[in-house]
C-alpha cells in the first residue's frame, strides 16, 4: 500500500501544479501531508519528517545554492557569460549541447550535482539562442541533465558511482574502466535522441517556460543601467573572469581525488569542501566586481541574486520534505519483500531486475544516490551467486537509478528555477532526458556483461 499511496501523492502533486496551477510549494506540502497521514506516520510524525527533511536538504545544499547563484549574478554583471557564449558559438556552434553533456559526464563527476547545475545553468541560458533560437534552451537543459547524472552514476569519483562500487565490492578502477565509456556514450546518444524528440513539436515556450521569469522591459532597463559601471570589469581577460568558477572546481576536484586516493591533508580537505570552495569563488567574484560597480552597484546585483536564492531554497527544501516522508513511509521494506533476486536467473534477467529495482526506488524516493545505495543493499548479499560479474550488476543499478528524476527531487526544483522552466518544462527536459538516458544505458550494460564474461 505504501507504493500505491506514494504514487498517488506524487501524481497528485504533478496534477495540482500542471493542471490547476497551484504553487509547487503548496502542492508538495499537500502531498507530504497526505502521504504521512495515510501511511501511519501520524500527525506529529508527518510534521517531524516535513521539517526534518527540509532541514536536512538545507544543511546539504543551502549554502551551495546561495553561493552559486550569487557567483552567477556577479559574473553576469561583468559580461562573463556573454563573452564565453560568443567564443563557444564560434568554436562549437550548434554542437554545444554535445560538448556540455560530454564534459559534465566525464570531466566534472567529482563536483556535486547541485554545484554543477548552479554553475552551468547561467551559461546554458545565455548560449541557448546561439544553439537554436526555438529549442536551444530545452536541448541544452536536457544535455545538462543527462550529462550530470551519467557522470554521477557511472564515472568515479561521482558520489553514486563510488557508493555503488563500494557496496557491490567492485574495485573503483574496474568500475571506472567499464563506467566511463558507458557514461560518455549514454550522455552523447541521449543528447542526440533528445534533439530528435524536440524536433517533433515537443516543446512549447508558452507552457514550458516560467513566463514570470522571462526578462521583460524592466529587466532590460536594469541591465542597461548597470552596463556602464560594469564595463571596466568586463575588460578583464575572460580567463580571469572565469576564476570564480574554475577555482572552486579545482579545489573540489583536488579534494575528491585525494579522498579516493586515501591521502589526508587537512588544508585540502577544508578548501575542497564544496561550501568552502564556492565561498572562495564568491569572494573572488566580489573582489573583481567591487572596483567597477562600487558598493551600491554590487549591492544591487547581490539583491537580485538573493531574491532568486530565496525562491530556490524554499521549493528545494519542500522537495526534500517529500523525500523524507516517502523514505519514512516503509517504502524500502515493501520493495525488499516484493523483489527478491532469483539466484538461478539468467544473466539478462538479473540485469533487468537490478535495473528495475533501482528505477522503482528512484521514482518513489526521488534521490539518485539513495535509490542506488538501497538497490545495491538489496542485491549485494546474493550477487556472488548470480553467475554475473558484480560490476555488471553494479552498472545495471546505476542505469536504473537515473530513471525519471521528477518532482520529489530537490534537484528537479533547482534545475527548474535556475533555467527559468515551468514544472511542465522541467518534466519535458530533465525527467524525459534522465528517463531516456536510463533506457539508452541499459543495452550498453548488456554489452558490458558480454565483455566481462569474455575477460
Amino acid at each position: 500500500m505504501e507504493i500505491l499511496h506514494a504514487a498517488i501523492a506524487i501524481l497528485g502533486a504533478i496534477v495540482l501544479i500542471i493542471r490547476f496551477k497551484v504553487d509547487p510549494v503548496i502542492s508538495l506540502l499537500v502531498a507530504c501531508v497526505y502521504l504521512g497521514l495515510v501511511t501511519g506516520l501520524g500527525a506529529q510524525g508527518t510534521v517531524d519528517q516535513i521539517t526534518g527533511g527540509f532541514g536536512e536538504i538545507m544543511a546539504e545544499v543551502g549554502l551551495l545554492i546561495g553561493f552559486g547563484v550569487l557567483i552567477g549574478a556577479l559574473l553576469h554583471s561583468m559580461g562573463t557569460f556573454d563573452d564565453l557564449v560568443a567564443i563557444l558559438a564560434r568554436k562549437v556552434g550548434r554542437r554545444l549541447p554535445y560538448a556540455i553533456s560530454g564534459a559534465l559526464s566525464t570531466i566534472f563527476p567529482s563536483i556535486y550535482v547541485d554545484v554543477q547545475v548552479v554553475l552551468a545553468a547561467p551559461m546554458a541560458k545565455e548560449s541557448a539562442p546561439a544553439v537554436d533560437r526555438r529549442i536551444g534552451l530545452p536541448w541544452l537543459a536536457g544535455a545538462m541533465g543527462i550529462g550530470i547524472f551519467s557522470g554521477y552514476v557511472f564515472v568515479v569519483p561521482g558520489l553514486a558511482a563510488v557508493a555503488i562500487a563500494g557496496l557491490m565490492d567492485v574495485p573503483l578502477g574496474t568500475y571506472l574502466l567499464y563506467g566511463l565509456p558507458i557514461g560518455l556514450a549514454t550522455a552523447l546518444i541521449t543528447t542526440f535522441l533528445f534533439r530528435l524528440l524536440l524536433g517533433r513539436r515537443y516543446w512549447d515556450d508558452a507552457s514550458d517556460l516560467d513566463q514570470d521569469a522571462v526578462p521583460g522591459e524592466g529587466a532590460a532597463q536594469d541591465e542597461s543601467e548597470d552596463a556602464p559601471r560594469a564595463e571596466r570589469a568586463a575588460r578583464l581577460p575572460l580567463g580571469v573572469r572565469l576564476l570564480p568558477i574554475l577555482v572552486p572546481l579545482v579545489l573540489i576536484a583536488t579534494g575528491a581525488i585525494l579522498d579516493v586516493a586515501e591521502v589526508s591533508n587537512p588544508v585540502v580537505t577544508f578548501l575542497g569542501d564544496a561550501n568552502i570552495a564556492l565561498f572562495v569563488g564568491l569572494l573572488i567574484a566580489f573582489a573583481m566586481v567591487r572596483p567597477s560597480l562600487g558598493a551600491d552597484g554590487v549591492g544591487d546585483v547581490l539583491t537580485r541574486g538573493f531574491r532568486t536564492t530565496g525562491e530556490i531554497l524554499l521549493v528545494t527544501g519542500v522537495g526534500g520534505s517529500l523525500g523524507a516522508v516517502i523514505a519514512e513511509s516503509g517504502m524500502e521494506e515493501t520493495l525488499v519483500d516484493l523483489f527478491s533476486a532469483d539466484e538461478s536467473a539468467p544473466v539478462i534477467l538479473s540485469i533487468l531486475l537490478a535495473w528495475f529495482i533501482a528505477a522503482v526506488l528512484h521514482f518513489a524516493i526521488g534521490s539518485v544516490s539513495v535509490a542506488a545505495i538501497t538497490a545495491a543493499g538489496i542485491i549485494s548479499p546474493i550477487v556472488g551467486s548470480l553467475g554475473v560479474d558484480p560490476v555488471v550488476i553494479a552498472l545495471a543499478i546505476a542505469s536504473g537509478a537515473m530513471f525519471a528524476l521528477h518532482v520529489n527531487s530537490n534537484f528537479f526544483w533547482m534545475f527548474s528555477t535556475l533555467l527559468d522552466l515551468s514544472t511542465k518544462g522541467s518534466l519535458k527536459t530533465l525527467t524525459a532526458a534522465t528517463s531516456l538516458g536510463a533506457v539508452v544505458s541499459l543495452p550498453l550494460v548488456l554489452v558490458a556483461s558480454l565483455v566481462a564474461a569474455a575477460v
